[in-house]
């Protein structure tokens, strides 16, 4: 298994929540102090250091006009992270190309952070979050298929060498393709893609890239890899889908005690805590089929978020598989747990950082897990590995 640690480079210096109407959107940026925003930046940097240091992975990603991820140009953090890491593989999860108007210049800026860091980009790509439809002032409908033309194009540009092609599809017209540089790794680098449903991953095992699913729980993240696993074998491959193509997301905090972890549990969870967003902007109309909506609005399903609330807690997101927290013995029984119930997979992604967690708590963190927790999901979790089901895993609380 491979780990990542993963901030969103929140700010959560804000007024109480009763103050505004939603922290994506339309939260005034009057809110955001420059100079805290730097030092921020200056430790979540640090930290993402310290996690290569420790052998652990770096994983990034983007959002716009939002308090929970102020970084609305993931492409340049990760250009600045190539030059001041050596080792550690860089994940960007991700692009959210469906609302961006260049497939061409995202493939651009991916090969030349590819050629930054001397081959160590993980380039994964998002269709992009509800909330940021009228951010990118995009059009709601169609980015099923705006996303799927712009992987086609961009892993087209990656991959032609023989001079300019054009490209005139439904939604992205460009008479002239022939990037420079091009990417460092051959044919291209690993592609990564995020969904939290089972239909979005049969697509994607279909096409065979890396499969990662974001707080999706126990029996929501069985659904999506069978489903992952069901497009994989129905495109005719001969192996079975092999436990590297999967990827898990949680909230993750590894304490040097129990007490210790309860607090840093607690702060993390900042995060879903404070994701106050009206439904105008959670869904609109168009993002999803009409059957998906009555679904959402009866409650039966919603977005990665819907599993939790402002009265979201730490033994809560535990038992339903959101967060990893405790002890280092602890938090290897709940990820071991996790593995066991959706037939495992090959890739960790902490959300090792949130809210008023502060530098060292997350320090502590990393530390931990990097030295009594991973040695063991390596050692007991290879990269070789089938995916695939071994043995009925208990529900119980860990």
């Amino acid at each position: 298994m491979k780990a990542w640690h993963f901030s969103e480079t929140a700010y959560p210096y804000l007024p109480p929540d009763s103050e505004y109407e939603s922290i994506r959107v339309n939260l005034p940026n009057r809110n955001y102090d420059p100079k805290k925003g730097a030092a921020l930046y200056d430790r979540f940097i640090e930290e993402w250091q310290v996690a290569e240091e420790e052998g652990v992975n770096i994983m990034l990603n983007e959002h716009h006009q939002t308090a929970t991820c102020v970084d609305p140009a993931a492409p340049l953090v990760l250009a600045a992270l190539a030059r001041v890491t050596k080792t550690a593989r860089l994940l960007i999860l991700g692009n959210p190309i469906a609302n961006r108007r260049q497939p061409v210049r995202v493939a651009e800026e991916m090969a030349l952070i590819d050629v930054l860091s001397h081959g160590r980009l993980e380039a994964g790509f998002v269709r992009g979050v509800p909330y940021e439809i009228s951010a990118g002032n995009s059009n709601p409908m169609r980015t099923n298929e705006r996303f799927a033309e712009a992987l086609d194009l961009i892993v087209k540009a990656w991959t032609s060498h023989d001079g300019p092609f054009s490209h005139e599809g439904r939604f992205f017209h460009h008479r002239q393709v022939n990037i420079w540089p091009r990417p460092y790794q051959s044919p291209h680098p690993p592609v990564w893609i995020s969904t939290t449903t089972p239909n979005g991953a049969q697509r994607v095992g279909a096409q065979g890239f890396v499969q990662a699913t974001f707080l999706t729980g126990y029996d929501g993240t069985r659904r999506v890899y069978d489903a992952y696993r069901r497009g994989w074998r129905e495109a005719g491959r001969a192996q079975d889908v092999p436990i590297n193509r999967l990827a898990y997301a949680a909230l993750v905090y590894v304490g040097d005690n129990e007490a210790d972890a309860r607090a840093g549990a607690e702060k993390i969870l900042w995060y879903v805590r404070a994701n106050k967003v009206p439904q105008h902007f959670s869904f609109p109309p168009g993002y999803a089929p009409p059957q998906a909506f009555t679904r959402i609005l009866r409650g039966d399903v919603g977005d990665q978020h819907s599993n939790f609330s402002a009265k979201a807690t730490v033994d809560g997101t535990i038992n339903a598989g959101l967060m990893m927290a405790g002890t280092p013995d602890q938090v290897y029984a709940q990820i071991r747990k996790m593995y066991d119930h959706v037939g495992g997979f090959g890739h960790l992604l902490i959300m090792g950082q949130a809210g008023f967690l502060d530098h060292d708590e997350t320090v502590r963190s990393i530390r931990n897990f990097a030295r009594h927790v991973y040695p063991r999901l390596k050692a007991e979790m290879p990269d070789d590995a089938i995916s695939g089901f071994s043995a009925p895993a208990e529900r119980t609380a860990v």
